[in-house]
């Protein structure tokens, strides 16, 4: 609490001044801010009345691009965060190992889905390839330091009886380790696949292939009726897939 009424008063009156000038230097167009709310109420006259019809080739093809992307982005992330997320674990490797692997697990986390959709887009042209490099990456990150965490909590009893065997590093990885974490990696994997599939809606909007492609079209045509059925679909499946791997991470931990 500001106990000087001065102070107070400068503070008040200068965050004034600021939001007027931010007023006023924003371009506010009546014009176009009527056209806005008309372009509005067509879209929610449009989402009353969905048009699975006219448009649907195209939409099963996106949804199809989707899924498929959806389940290689998933898969190969897994195989690859596996040997990071154990590189990343503090109890398994020597310190520059773990901070090497930490700091790609952290960079491949540090950007959101559409910049990195952005970056491959304008790598590799428009297209699914673009937008299965861009859930790779976004999945690993996620699920390495996952996997991390999961084994450096590990019960260590059946490390120690292992070294005590003589057992090497790659024995008590797999003996040791892998039997520990696995039920948990498969049920966070079921998780992200779940993610993915909403994300590749949203990354489609940037080129990087998916229903969010198709919806883009539907949407820069004013075909809010095939917008409105996108949507609906989109919705239907994320709630689905859902309930499916909620039901398995169940049945895995």
């Amino acid at each position: 609490m500001i106990e000087s009424a001065t102070h107070r008063w400068l503070i008040i009156g200068g965050l004034a001044l600021y939001g007027l000038l931010a007023f006023v230097t924003v371009d506010i167009d009546p014009a176009r801010i009527a056209e806005g709310l008309s372009r509005a109420s067509a879209f929610f006259a449009g989402w009353l009345r969905p048009d699975f019809v006219t448009r649907w080739t195209d939409i099963r093809a996106g949804l199809l691009e989707s899924l498929a992307m959806t389940a290689v982005a998933t898969a190969v992330a897994l195989l690859l965060s596996i040997p990071l997320g154990l590189a990343a674990a503090r109890n398994l490797v020597p310190g520059p190992v773990y901070t090497a692997a930490r700091s790609v697990l952290a960079v491949s986390r540090s950007f959101h889905e559409i910049l990195v959709a952005i970056l491959f887009v304008a790598m590799f042209g428009f297209g699914p390839f673009a937008g299965v490099v861009t859930l790779v990456v976004g999945s690993v990150g996620f699920l390495g330091k996952l996997l991390a965490e999961a084994v450096e909590e590990v019960d260590p009893a059946p490390l120690e009886a292992l070294t005590a065997a003589g057992a090497s590093w790659g024995s008590r990885v797999v003996f040791g380790v892998l039997p520990q974490v696995m039920p948990r990696v498969l049920g966070l994997a079921l998780y992200r696949l779940d993610i993915n599939f909403r994300e590749s809606a949203v990354i489609g909007l940037v080129g990087a292939g998916g229903i969010g492609a198709t919806l883009t079209t539907a949407f820069s045509r004013y075909e809010f009726e095939s917008v409105s059925a996108i949507l609906i679909l989109i919705i239907g499946m994320v709630f689905g897939a859902e309930v499916v791997s909620g039901r398995l991470r169940q049945s895995l931990l």
